[in-house]
């Protein structure tokens, strides 16, 4: 049992910084934005880590990321103008290039002046579109990239057929990304938080045993069959007539991919907690699937279900808020909270590998069956 004032992590976790984001994770992807929140030459506004975004499309639909402070005297970018391919400051006219972020034109700038506006530069992040998010990759709050670091390949939804179905859900969670990401792997609230006559109740509880692996950046529940006190499992077994196998993975910074086989048939889904401030983050849950997309049993149970679980999780998050003002101590219990014991522990190792330079240490040496009753 773990019982600290701080979170759980490795004997290598660097000392708390002042720094409101120093828990952050830097050198990732993040959803930003949905596609659909990003149309024509709109200027949107975002947050990320406690950077501010101004988001935008080219005159060719190909989505771009800004710091939205203008270097000049610190005006919004996002109050500006849009021609499609430079973003102008609504303050002093500076044009910024919408991917690069440098200067391109200072109208108040006389023919003789020195000052090289090329020079200058608005910060700018590395963005793309995938599964209907547009991404923005942070590697620091400023929005400058050395010209040796490379974005790694944006995170992106696995898929097993070339047709499939797909929804989007979301939330902002009033916590820090912390609580969002324990709270989002915690197996034992279930019973207690999301009751219902079709998935469990606390007469459903019974004892589990789940086998763990390491993955790169994260652990992997191992392949396993669903489990039988859950009713859509059910229903999906009668639906596809085969014997049905759940895959769960997480993943470093805040990913947790959850797949679904049975014969031809595949569900595929994943859930974001995103850091927008230290005391509020986003969940954004994406799902596709092939399963009898004439009947539309899984959209129901996606858009119908799906926000009630949300609401569910975000009234006790809302709660939580509540205790948290009062005490900050987390107790974390073996076997149902390892996985919460994991994410500190990696999270430790990925901040101790930025600051030698050395690879990632893995928390989790090898398989590891856990056992918890829900």
């Amino acid at each position: 049992m773990y019982y600290d004032k701080r979170p759980p992590m490795s004997d290598n976790t660097p000392p708390e910084s002042s720094d409101p984001t120093s828990s952050m994770l830097w050198e990732y992807w993040y959803p930003a934005l949905r596609s659909d929140q990003l149309r024509g030459r709109r200027l949107e506004r975002a947050m990320l880590l406690e950077v501010p975004l101004v988001l935008g499309r080219d005159s060719a639909g190909k989505p771009f990321a800004l710091r939205d402070v203008c270097p000049h005297r610190a005006f919004p970018l996002s109050f500006g103008r849009f021609d499609g391919a430079s973003v102008e400051c609504a303050y002093h006219g500076w044009q910024f290039d919408a991917h690069t972020g440098q200067c391109r034109h200072i109208p108040s700038l006389t023919a003789d002046s020195k000052l090289k506006c090329d020079r200058i530069h608005a910060g700018s992040f590395p963005c793309e579109e995938r599964d209907g998010y547009i991404w923005a990759f942070m590697a620091n709050s400023e929005g400058r990239t050395a010209p040796s670091t490379s974005a790694p390949a944006t995170p992106e939804l696995p898929k097993f057929s070339p047709r499939y179905q797909i929804a989007r859900l979301w939330a902002d969670l009033p916590c820090s990304v912390d609580h969002g990401i324990i709270g989002l792997m915690d197996p034992a609230h279930g019973p207690f938080v999301h009751q219902a006559w079709w998935w469990r109740s606390r007469r459903s509880i019974r004892e589990k045993a789940k086998q763990f692996e390491p993955i790169p950046n994260g652990f992997r529940m191992s392949p396993h069959a669903p489990s039988t006190n859950s009713a859509p499992y059910k229903l999906l077994k009668l639906i596809t007539g085969e014997p049905a196998t759940t895959t769960i993975d997480f993943v470093l910074p805040n990913q947790r991919f959850e797949q679904i086989r049975a014969g031809r048939y595949w569900l595929s889904s994943r859930t974001t907690v995103t850091p927008v401030r230290r005391d509020l983050c986003r969940l954004d849950f994406v799902a596709a699937w092939n399963i009898l997309p004439w009947f539309p049993v899984v959209s129901f149970i996606i858009h119908v279900l799906g926000p009630r679980f949300i609401r569910q999780d975000t009234e006790v998050i809302k709660k939580q808020a509540l205790g948290l003002k009062y005490e900050d101590r987390m107790m974390l219990v073996d076997d149902a909270d390892r996985q919460a014991r994991w994410y500190f522990e990696l999270k430790a190792a990925h901040l101790e590998s930025q600051r030698t330079g050395e690879p990632m240490r893995h928390p989790v040496s090898g398989p590891v069956t856990l056992r918890w009753r829900s």
